[in-house]
């Protein structure tokens, strides 16, 4: 009898593992990284012309272990399998692993949710709205019911029960406010509703909301994911603003008067701070992280890649929107991007899945594109590539300094073929032309992966496996003496600062921040000033231009904030000597 169960549990699992795997995967010369296999994997599909190299891949195995493996550790992964279960129709696994969650953990919210739709999905209906009371008043966002995935939800949301239940709350706004595009005299604002509605801001310097500016109005886009972004004009360098979001003529009252700074004038000295990171996989008891950024009130904050964790790299789905939403809907997220303008890139948890490549095609895979619209639909950056070749890269301006942010996955090719790119030609292109022009005091250069090579040894994802392309970029701020570049990055789940020297110029700083929310950490690695992994963290870049002699100053502040260390460097030391 013991052999016989035994003989089912592991004809169970291998089932439950075909399942999970989407793709016929290929593998081309694998080889150990530590402990990791690495290679050359990618689906057939990416194979053309008989080549022994994928146009598009990864470095690590491209199937969906981080819905198997990765769950028992993982917080932010549990929920999405039982996503991805109920999006692929297994209705009665999503409800057996919710159930079995719950209980070791009867307020696992996320468990709830899932067996809230699944419940609905099976015509159980007085037991999912049970789960829905209960959820809510255990502290999930009523809004996270509401917006969706609408076609998961559909058979609660469109019950009797739950309309009842909804019409209490009369909540038309589900997330947003989003501050972005501000400049010395101008600002942008994001929102995702819960109908069709026409949105406008008004803004005042008066928190009475005396003598109000209004922005444009824009009707939000079903096929945008409800979202609508309005811009409001001829505002003041350096001014704090209030502001309140109209919906169909009436302020919104879930979301009231929020606030923000404009910056100074845009090529005059000036004093301010922006904050940055990466890596912030949905932790729930993490999420305090965001009121502790919005503390120090930043200019802006730059989203360095792999900002939610997907690792789906199909066309977007169910589990892309219930990632992204589990984000939206916190309070303490909400805060935040509320009072400063957001900049994002993504990386490869975002893009497809680890250590990926995109390969050179706008339009090749077929989900390539549709991945890069579902991105957009959830932030608000300036520019977004080329209208040719679109991405996630684009550059903004504070004060006199200039910000360069990179997508280092979009056109991304094959790092185990001679000839390759992380940037593209096109993004290359458009960088060093931009570093060229630009009289910024300051020029950071803000990449998903780390510029230092030592940061991950032996590894083809960062930057050392892109050599050539590098040089190319350092020998050209060499050529053009281009002064003041400060470089930024994330990827690696700890904080690093490590100097790169070079025998054409002077000595450039990689200030790597990377583990906001995320559970897992990566271990330290000799060769860096400084490094910390202990805790969550964030970092903020302080500009004073107007000294004599300008400086920048990097801290790094913990989840608790508390200044884990400092850095302080002046223009002199990042300039070319004559």
């Amino acid at each position: 009898m013991y052999k016989k169960n035994i003989f089912i549990f592991v004809f169970f699992l291998a089932l439950v593992t075909i399942q999970l795997t989407s793709c016929e995967e290929k593998i081309q010369k694998p080889q150990k990284l530590g402990t990791e296999e690495m290679g050359e994997f990618a689906p057939a599909d990416a194979f053309e012309d008989s080549s022994k190299h994928p146009f598009y891949g990864s470095e690590n195995a491209w199937n969906r272990r981080f819905f198997t493996e990765h769950i028992i550790n993982y917080y932010k992964r549990r929920g999405q399998r039982e996503m991805l279960d109920l999006v692929e129709g297994r209705v009665k696994d999503t409800e057996k692993y919710c159930r079995e969650l719950l209980k070791k953990n009867p307020h696992d919210l996320e468990s709830m949710y899932n067996l809230a739709a699944a419940l609905a999905i099976q015509d159980s209906l007085d037991a999912a709205i049970k789960l829905v009371n209960e959820s809510v008043d255990l502290g999930l966002p009523f809004a996270r019911y509401l917006v969706g995935p609408r076609d998961i939800l559909k058979p609660l949301t469109d019950s009797d029960q739950f309309k009842s239940l909804a019409s209490s709350y009369d909540m038309q706004i589900l997330h947003g406010p989003m501050v972005g595009k501000v400049t010395d005299h101008s600002a942008s604002f994001w929102v995702r509703t819960l109908n069709e509605d026409k949105i406008q801001v008004i803004v005042s310097s008066d928190e009475k909301m005396t003598n109000t500016i209004k922005s444009n109005s824009a009707k939000s886009n079903k096929n945008a994911d409800y979202t609508a972004i309005v811009d409001i004009k001829k505002l003041e360098p350096d001014t704090r603003y209030f502001y309140q979001v109209l919906v169909n003529g009436n302020p919104e009252r879930t979301v009231g008067t929020q606030s923000f700074r404009t910056y100074p004038k845009e090529g005059m000295s000036a004093k301010f701070m922006v904050a940055y990171g990466g890596c912030a996989g949905y932790v729930p008891w993490h999420e305090r992280i965001w009121d502790v950024i919005a503390g120090y009130r930043p200019l802006a904050f730059l989203w360095m890649g792999d900002n939610v964790y997907i690792n789906v790299p199909e066309n977007p789905n169910g589990v892309h929107y219930y990632t992204y939403y589990r984000r939206q809907s916190r309070p303490e997220f909400r805060r935040l991007v509320a009072a400063t303008s957001n900049y994002a890139i993504w990386d490869d948890h975002d893009s497809a899945t680890d250590d990926d490549w995109l390969g050179p095609y706008p339009d090749k895979p077929s989900w390539k594109i549709p991945l890069l619209n579902n991105f957009k639909e959830n932030w608000i950056n300036p520019r977004y590539g080329t209208k040719e070749y679109p991405a996630t890269w684009h550059s903004f301006k504070i004060a006199d300094v200039e910000f360069f942010m990179l997508d280092g996955r979009m056109y991304r090719t094959n790092p185990f073929m001679e000839e390759r790119t992380m940037l593209g030609p096109v993004q290359l292109r458009w960088l060093l032309d931009a570093l060229g022009k630009s009289k910024a005091t300051f020029k950071v250069i803000a990449s998903g992966v780390p510029w230092a090579y030592d940061a991950k040894p032996g590894a083809k994802d960062t930057w050392n496996g892109f050599h050539k392309e590098r040089t190319k970029i350092f020998d050209f701020l060499a050529e053009h003496k281009i002064n003041g570049v400060v470089l930024l990055s994330a990827d690696r789940h700890r904080t690093d600062i490590r100097k790169i020297e070079r025998e054409n110029g002077y000595t450039l700083y990689d200030f790597e921040n990377s583990k906001l929310t995320n559970q897992h950490t990566v271990e330290l690695v000799p060769g860096a000033l400084f490094e910390y992994n202990a805790k969550n963290m964030f970092g903020t870049l302080t500009f004073d231009t107007k000294k004599k002699d300008p400086l920048v100053i990097y801290d790094i502040y913990s989840i608790d904030n508390e200044k884990i260390h400092t850095m302080m460097l002046t223009l002199s030391q990042l300039s070319h000597q004559e």
